[in-house]
């Protein structure tokens, strides 16, 4: 494999997760990788060597020889396997004790927004749908989301985390999710906030209409 550590890992999963780029992701445990009910529908998500990707995943590679095109066929689909399966995982009870460790850990960051005082951010996808979203990052203080610093996890698929983690993560840890932030910037030119501004001016042009009228001048 081109990744030089591949060879001081014993599971492929474990390559996987600690493979640079792939920090956002949890290691799905293998007895819910083996339980096919979990994988239903899958195989029309892969449609490329679904079989030897799942053997790859599970480190139960065929005997059958292939060449480094299809090898590099193969590893593609596993990994587009694995993100699938892990965002099933995560809105499990396990996937989401792991991916609370994740989150208090600070591994998806902190929110860039000022007033939410460095609030722990975590990963959303905009779409469930695979291939046509970046994943994001939610910050469950101010409920908006953001793009990963990483131009590297700016190249995962949202779908791998689904549109429903954070939100399932919150309701089953409800303590959590901190007060909202009340705190907004506003505006200002030289002390006068904008809107203020814009009010005195319109106050202004309606008197000067006024005195225009008074005086009976007419443009």
């Amino acid at each position: 494999m081109r990744f030089f550590f591949r060879d001081y890992c014993k599971y492929w999963v474990e390559w996987f997760t600690y493979a640079e780029g792939n920090e956002y992701f949890c290691e799905v445990d293998e007895e819910y990788i083996l339980d096919r009910f979990n994988l239903t529908n899958l195989q029309n998500e892969v449609p490329n060597y679904y079989v030897e990707a799942l053997q790859m995943i599970t480190d139960n590679p065929s005997d059958k020889p292939m060449s480094e095109e299809v090898r590099e066929q193969v590893e593609r689909s596993a990994k587009h396997l694995y993100g699938l399966i892990h965002a099933r995982y995560i809105i499990t009870a396990p996937g989401l004790k792991k991916m609370l460790d994740k989150f208090k850990r600070g591994d998806y960051g902190r929110c860039p927004r000022v007033y939410c005082h460095q609030n722990t951010l975590m990963p959303v996808g905009i779409t469930d749908v695979p291939g046509q979203k970046p994943v994001k990052l939610y910050c469950c203080r101010c409920e908006d989301i953001y793009n990963p610093k990483s131009r590297r996890h700016n190249m995962i698929d949202g779908a791998y985390f689904g549109t429903s983690f954070p939100h399932m993560l919150l309701q089953v840890y409800p303590t959590l999710k901190p007060a909202p932030s009340e705190q907004r910037y506003v505006p200002r030119i030289f002390g006068f906030k904008i809107h203020s501004i814009a009010e005195l001016h319109r106050w202004q042009d309606e008197q000067r209409e006024k005195q225009k009228k008074r005086l009976g001048i007419t443009e």
